[in-house]
């Protein structure tokens, strides 16, 4: 059944009627859903998370063409696997932005820009997506970043230093931060 899954996926992307490919990575943390476009990795879903209502979402966003092939996402498994073993600081998997947009979007990419090994503030991102007062929508940006971990959410922290929340929960925060050296 899965050869078959696999065939059907090439061909559709062969015809050019694959939009997104999709495929679970698994993590110390439990199974990720990772969708990926022609322009980059547009969904990474947590654990926690359903991994029918990403899809869903995907498919009501961007496109119903979405197929798992597991082989378009072999990269990205790769780096993320590199990555939960403390021997990646920094992905190079493109990342497709098309389910953000305006003032999310640019708190996201402020996200994005946080270094390995360093943490900001939600206020640090509201001053960077160039609103100071904006500091409950640079956490409500955190809170619905599409792809988390890549997008490094976990690395932004509550003014007084306290961790915060997180999507993937507390203490996947904490050891996220822990493997990169902060905590």
């Amino acid at each position: 059944m899965r050869a078959s899954l696999q065939r059907l996926a090439e061909r559709a992307d062969a015809e050019g009627l694959l939009d997104v490919a999709y495929a679970e990575v698994d993590s110390p943390f439990g199974t990720l859903l990772v969708a990926t476009t022609p322009r980059g990795i547009v969904k990474l879903s947590l654990p926690n998370y359903d991994p029918d209502e990403a899809l869903e979402e995907i498919a009501a966003k961007l496109s119903p063409r979405v197929l798992e092939s597991p082989a378009k996402l072999d990269e990205a498994r790769r780096e993320l696997e590199l990555y939960f073993e403390g021997r990646l600081t920094e992905f190079e998997l493109p990342i497709d932005w098309q389910l953000t947009d305006g003032f999310r979007g640019k708190v996201q990419r402020a996200i994005y820009r946080i270094p390995y090994g360093q943490t900001r503030t939600y206020t640090d991102l509201a001053r960077s997506a160039g609103n100071d007062r904006a500091v409950r929508a640079a956490g409500t940006a955190c809170g619905t970043n599409p792809v988390p971990i890549l997008v490094p959410c976990h690395r932004v922290l509550r003014s007084g230093g306290a961790l915060g929340n997180y999507g993937g929960g507390v203490p996947m925060k904490e050891a996220l931060l822990k493997l990169e050296g902060v905590l």
